[in-house]
């Protein structure tokens, strides 16, 4: 008898989840400060309530995340001049620097799993991973999980 499929599933995008933390972090990185550094970079999120919003994460966790980065040198924040109560976040040269080293190890990460992997295969798992996001896309009490980055924007 053959696991459960979504114990599979779920073992497989631990082993990706580490493989590709590991990379990041050989960059000098992590998938949290990656995805800051993304979001910035794409101006899609100009300040934290947003920021947060598009990485999948809360403000809390996300404000631990910028003082690091902020103490790094990478980003800055300001507050915005027609709402005081709104952090606007930026890029800084250092925090450019970083996002192509990060984005060059998220590019051979994704060579490195595609591996072996052709286009007709790559579109099938991409339809069933759609589909099996679908099916558990609502809970029993009928909200929608949260969603980051990569499920918004795929």
């Amino acid at each position: 008898m053959r696991p459960p499929l979504g114990l599979r599933l779920a073992r497989a995008a631990r082993a990706v989840s580490r493989a590709f933390d590991e990379a990041l972090g050989d960059a000098g990185g992590s998938l949290p400060m990656w995805l800051v550094l993304l979001h910035l970079k794409i101006g899609r999120a100009a300040n934290q309530r947003r920021l947060a919003d598009a990485v999948g994460i809360t403000e809390a966790t996300l404000t631990h995340h910028l003082n690091a980065m902020e103490t790094a040198g990478l980003v800055t924040r300001r507050r915005d001049p027609h709402n005081r109560r709104i952090h606007v976040v930026e890029l800084t040269g250092a925090g450019e620097a970083a996002f192509l080293r990060l984005r060059e190890a998220a590019m051979a990460f994704d060579r490195r799993l595609r591996r072996g992997v052709s286009a007709d295969e790559e579109a099938t798992l991409e339809d069933v991973l759609s589909r099996l996001a679908a099916n558990v896309a609502h809970n029993e009490h009928g909200a929608a999980p949260r969603v980051g980055l990569t499920d918004r924007d795929t």
